[in-house]
């Protein structure tokens, strides 16, 4: 990320950690990243934004962050994480921003734009679709259920998980990032974080709180948005992302990349890039 710099973020008892780099005065965009990464795997496409004058702000999300790691499993359900990010919209002083998710952040950009469209100027969902055509997918569709198949071990409670993923010094955690050619270091990075006390269970606590009350009586997004989905994902099957704009309600893009595995960001920065820049340019700042 271009003159990148770390910064914290307040909210109420939670404290974020974050990379913030372009114009202090550039175009604001919130890039959310997923499991189990940080907002380090956003570096490549912040400074690709950064160098077209875009103010990138990636946050270490709820759990990934020391500071913002509370101890109760609901306190992962998307209700409080949502509010959290609006929390750190208010704490910034930034009234609307471009938002970008990739993984659970998309997750969390589609229901921000949802609960909080005053506060979304375009949103770009990477990976995860839309939670009812995610939901659909995975109640109806055989090869999306295959592909969900590792949800019931991250789900479990107890520690069997977290076992499971750290042991052989984190070789299943390790092997979760497989296929894409990701920087050696920046998954040293990422294990490193989630092997300290507490941590890893933080980040399993999105699964676990996991609910499909969420997508009650969900409306449709109604802020203009990009789906950015690739043929070469592990976890995300075609059947859900065709059925993503069934539920936008404004101008809809489907972006497919072929060939590319799940990790988009750090695989394919310029195709991301160009459909980041594209979504935003259709609104004026």
């Amino acid at each position: 990320m271009g003159n990148v710099r770390g910064m914290q973020i307040t909210v109420g008892e939670m404290v974020y950690d974050a990379r913030v780099g372009g114009p202090e005065d550039g175009r604001a965009v919130l890039l959310l990243h997923g499991f189990p990464q940080t907002g380090r795997c956003w570096d490549a496409v912040a400074a690709r934004l950064a160098a077209d004058g875009c103010r990138c702000i990636a946050p270490d999300q709820r759990g990934y962050s020391p500071g913002a790691r509370p101890a109760a499993v609901e306190d992962y359900a998307m209700r409080p994480i949502v509010a959290d990010t609006v929390g750190m919209l208010d704490a910034l002083g930034l009234n609307r921003v471009d938002v970008v998710g990739h993984d659970w952040g998309a997750n969390v950009g589609w229901l921000l734009a949802t609960w909080h469209p005053d506060r979304v100027r375009t949103l770009t969902a990477v990976s995860v679709p839309h939670p009812l055509a995610y939901g659909w997918a995975f109640r109806h569709d055989p090869e999306q259920q295959h592909k969900a198949s590792y949800i019931a071990l991250f789900r479990l409670p107890g520690k069997r998980a977290e076992e499971v993923l750290l042991a052989d010094d984190a070789r299943r955690l390790r092997r979760v990032m497989d296929g894409a050619d990701l920087d050696p270091e920046a998954i040293q990075e990422y294990v490193d974080q989630l092997s300290r006390p507490g941590a890893l269970t933080a980040a399993l606590n999105w699964y676990r709180a996991m609910s499909g009350r969420d997508a009650d009586g969900l409306g449709p997004v109604t802020v203009p948005t990009t789906y950015v989905w690739s043929t070469g994902d592990v976890a995300l099957a075609r059947a859900g992302a065709e059925r993503c704009g069934e539920h936008v309600a404004a101008d809809y893009r489907f972006v497919e990349l072929e060939g590319i595995s799940h990790w988009i960001p750090e695989q394919a920065p310029d195709a991301l890039v160009d459909a980041i820049l594209q979504r935003v340019a259709t609104v004026s700042a």
